[in-house]
């Protein structure tokens, strides 16, 4: 099932145990993030997984974006 707003982003309880994927394939978006942070480009990314275009790659770092968009309350020492 692809996720509101989300078309190339699926969560699927039957692949990769749930975990969001690119729709269509078996990419975790954990795993773009992780090559992302490791210095990989989204050029780099397609062409090593050519299951991935670089939209999934956009829409990988868009999804996550909105994960990080919520207030994070610390409490008091």
């Amino acid at each position: 099932m692809t996720l509101p707003g989300h078309p190339r982003i699926a969560i699927d309880p039957a692949v990769c145990g749930g975990r969001p994927i690119v729709a269509g394939t078996r990419m975790r978006v954990r795993d773009v993030l992780e090559m992302l942070a490791g210095g990989a480009t989204p050029a780099e990314i397609t062409a090593d997984f050519p299951y991935v275009g670089e939209e999934d790659v956009r829409a990988v770092l868009a999804y996550a974006a909105g994960l990080a968009d919520h207030p994070v309350v610390i409490a008091a020492e």
